[in-house]
């Protein structure tokens, strides 16, 4: 009772409580699972609500002599559920996966995991509550059963020294109308958890006086108190698994339903449901469209990238070949400039002795010659001036 949540009903309020089950799991035969035709070794994931699932499960592998691989995944409803793997498989060195409260958590991490076949070892029952849900979150799976509950005999038990009685499975409330088929005739409160529960009580006529989980008792441990406190019942919590395109996604409403409207004429029916195929036809041909854009952008882009690449490329290659073709050029006009320059020195070296006698002789030649041109420009200068006097005393 350390760990036990109803540890506090028995040291705070004197609550004195008694636990026995009312049915009793029995497990299939390995040759009655041959009949169903599934080989656990065709699937990569398990699914396991309960701990009676994770026994039957190894137990089966074991009777028919099967392995299972390393990389197979496992899925649990809750981490309690989770660690009890450790009994059966190394648990850190396996791929296992787990939601926080609700199945509907689990739907969530299995969203991520979709493309995974996936095995649920359950009981024999045709359709529970997780298999309504999986069904509705279109997961590829097979219901696996193996094991079966059967009511236990509760007759050795005086229920009028009970004030109440607490039921958690649809198999617990049959158990007890099999054994006390009065059961509504007697002064006892019924307490419940779980929708599915809920509504085994009402098949069967039975009221229901404690229901759980609801937002201030999430446990039946906190619903027990809040019926010994006196407050007020509260409407049960549900959390569905709602469907989007993302996957799963939590919603937590309460348990009065919405009344949907009935359409009796078939024709209007008829329409209706071809104009939602049509509005449906027409978001999947949008998404369509969106993708194939998408993919025609990304496409666009990769080549425009492969293109400026390619021209990146060229430009480095021609720049890579012209730096040598240049280098020699520059090499071989060196040279020549430096052998020009050392032939015209010794040259104008040569001609510098033989300008100056050239301009020795040329000074006394020059000096001859002024004397000898002044006479010559008297004699020619006077008769132009006699004859230009006589032909102006020629006109006056």
């Amino acid at each position: 009772m350390e760990k036990s949540p109803y540890r506090n009903l028995v040291h705070k309020y004197n609550v004195n409580l008694t636990f026995y089950k009312f049915f009793e799991v029995v497990g299939i035969s390995a040759s009655d699972f041959r009949k169903t035709r599934i080989h656990i070794g065709d699937y990569s994931a398990v699914i396991f609500n309960s701990k009676n699932s994770i026994e039957h499960f190894f137990r089966m592998v074991k009777e028919l002599r099967e392995t299972v691989s390393d990389d197979m995944k496992y899925f649990c409803s809750t981490e309690a559920i989770a660690l009890y793997l450790q009994n059966f498989i190394q648990y850190r060195k396996r791929k296992v996966f787990f939601g926080n409260q609700y199945f509907s958590d689990l739907l969530e991490v299995m969203s991520k995991h979709r493309d995974e076949k996936y095995l649920f070892p359950c009981s024999d029952e045709k359709q529970t509550e997780y298999t309504k849900a999986l069904d509705k979150a279109k997961f590829k799976y097979t219901k696996a059963p193996m094991y079966t509950s059967k009511p236990r005999d509760l007759t050795k038990f005086d229920i009028d020294s009970f004030d109440a009685i607490a039921l958690f499975s649809p198999i617990g409330v049959r158990s007890l109308v099999k054994n006390f088929p009065d059961i509504k005739d007697h002064n006892i409160l019924i307490a419940a958890f779980g929708t599915s529960t809920h509504a085994a009580l009402k098949e069967h006529g039975i009221k229901l006086n404690i229901a759980a989980p609801t937002q201030s008792a999430p446990s039946m441990a906190m619903a027990i108190e809040n019926h010994i406190l006196g407050k007020a019942p509260e409407s049960v919590v549900i959390s569905k698994g709602e469907i989007s395109k993302h996957g799963v996604r939590n919603t937590i409403t309460t348990s009065a339903k919405k009344s949907k409207p009935v359409i009796a004429n078939k024709e209007v029916y008829k329409q209706r449901m071809e104009e939602k195929k049509a509005q449906a036809a027409a978001r999947r041909a949008a998404r369509a469209a969106e993708k194939a854009a998408k993919e025609a952008e990304a496409l666009a882009a990769e080549k425009a990238a492969k293109e400026a690449a390619l021209k990146a490329a060229k430009k480095e290659a021609a720049t890579k070949t012209a730096k040598p073709a240049v280098k020699p050029a520059v090499k071989v006009a060196k040279p020549a400039a430096k052998t020009a320059t050392k032939v015209a020195k010794p040259a104008a070296k040569a001609a510098k002795p033989a300008a100056k006698p050239a301009a020795k002789t040329a000074k006394p030649v020059a000096k001859a010659a002024k004397p000898a041109a002044k006479p010559a420009a008297k004699k020619a200068a006077k008769p132009t001036v006699k004859a230009t006097k006589a032909t102006t005393a020629k006109k006056k």
